[in-house]
């Protein structure tokens, strides 16, 4: 029988997802119902690309929040539609940090190799967190 090694740096940045997962899907689940309950909070500039209502961005923040709070708590049980989901946001997170890099150099550079930690931990080690279990 062939046993598997276990990375415990991979398994830290699963957990590190997970939990970062977790509270921004919560906070982005709270900004959508401020924006959902109070129309005024938020104010928009005249020429902002997307054209969405206030309340429309706070629906979408709202569902998509509570995807990310429910992908989050799934990446502790190895669910793979979490760790696909995780993903997602670490390229998205990678992406933006690479447009920040003119003016915010230091930071697009911890974002991007951030995301590429999770992407490495999630794609590889993420089954590896129910282990711990």
């Amino acid at each position: 029988m062939v046993e598997q090694h276990r990375s415990e740096a991979a398994v830290g940045w699963t957990m590190f997802a997970g939990i970062m997962m977790f509270m921004l899907g919560a906070f982005w689940a709270m900004v959508g119902l401020v924006g959902i309950l109070e129309d005024q909070f938020f104010v928009a500039t005249p020429n902002y690309v997307f054209k969405f209502d206030v309340t429309t961005w706070g629906w979408i923040h709202l569902l998509l929040g509570i995807v990310v709070v429910l992908a989050g708590m799934a990446l502790f049980q190895g669910a793979v539609w979490a760790r696909i989901v995780g993903v997602i946001l670490a390229v998205l997170s990678a992406l933006v940090g690479f447009a920040w890099l003119p003016w915010y150099p230091i930071w697009g550079i911890i974002l991007v190799t951030t995301a590429f930690f999770v992407i490495w931990a999630l794609t590889l080690h993420g089954k590896d967190v129910t282990k711990f279990n």
